[in-house]
């Protein structure tokens, strides 16, 4: 096999740039075994002197679904609305941007995800944490080697989603005890993250991402590529331009917007 000739990176590569957020999945069940397959492939993600970190809820009673999406449009939004008005209009984040898109909010603010068939809720035990280097502990380390292998065994759950041919979204929580409270999570828990799982209803777009030469250095930290303040504020606006339709169309699609 030639230097050039890299099928296994190049069928990942794939799989990697056709991951996005997809924020309208389709009611139709999936099958067992292919969320089985997705726990699978999570269960084997990196952490923290393999200390493991994770647990699953796989949750389908559409009670449950509904109480947990009751909790993220009115708890957790409603704070993160608030945190948004303190920024600049242009700059908040582009659900906070689209409010007055009757298509967007439709489907942000009604049945959402909860119609998804299946949600895959993460949660994190920090007690494990301690199976790393004591060192992890120390230097405002926080729970880093938690979160680090929270946020791996998620990634490894969405990329095998997407070779399934399903879709998902990444359900970020702020506020958690409203989710424990639903689902019975000891308050010693962490509730990490929200994952939908179904059919794409709207077609998945490419994401924006940086240049590489942009974000890579040689030997050393080359530092005409440090961004001043200035420039990572018009970086922002920039980055808001690309991404608003991106956002959008992973609500409702590419033919909605000429729909009221």
């Amino acid at each position: 096999m030639g230097a050039d000739s890299t099928p296994g990176y190049d069928l990942l590569y794939d799989i990697i740039r056709r991951r996005a957020s997809v924020r309208k999945l389709k009611p139709d069940p999936i099958p067992d075994e292919y969320v089985q397959k997705i726990l699978e492939a999570g269960r084997w993600a990196m952490s923290g002197a393999n200390s493991q970190p994770w647990e699953y809820i796989v949750v389908k009673d559409p009670k449950v679904k509904k109480d947990l999406f009751r909790c993220y449009s009115e708890d957790n939004t409603d704070f993160i609305y608030w945190m948004e008005q303190q920024r600049v209009f242009e700059l908040r984040h582009p659900a906070y941007q689209m409010t007055a898109d009757a298509a967007v909010e439709r489907q942000r603010r009604g049945a959402g995800w909860s119609e998804a068939p299946a949600l895959i809720v993460v949660v994190g035990d920090g007690r494990r944490q301690w199976g790393t280097v004591q060192g992890a502990h120390t230097f405002g380390r926080d729970q880093s080697h938690l979160t680090d292998g929270l946020a791996n065994t998620c990634t490894f759950m969405h990329l095998a989603a997407v070779s399934l041919g399903l879709a998902t979204q990444w359900v970020t929580i702020h506020v958690q005890e409203p989710f424990k409270k639903v689902l019975g999570v000891p308050d010693l828990m962490m509730l990490y993250l929200i994952i939908p799982i179904g059919y794409p209803a709207v077609q998945p777009s490419e994401g924006v991402r940086r240049p590489l030469e942009e974000i890579v250095h040689h030997d050393h930290y080359e530092q005409e590529k440090f961004m001043s303040n200035e420039r990572i504020i018009q970086f922002l606006y920039e980055l808001r331009g690309k991404t608003l339709q991106t956002y959008r169309q992973s609500y409702v699609g590419k033919e909605e917007p000429g729909k009221k």
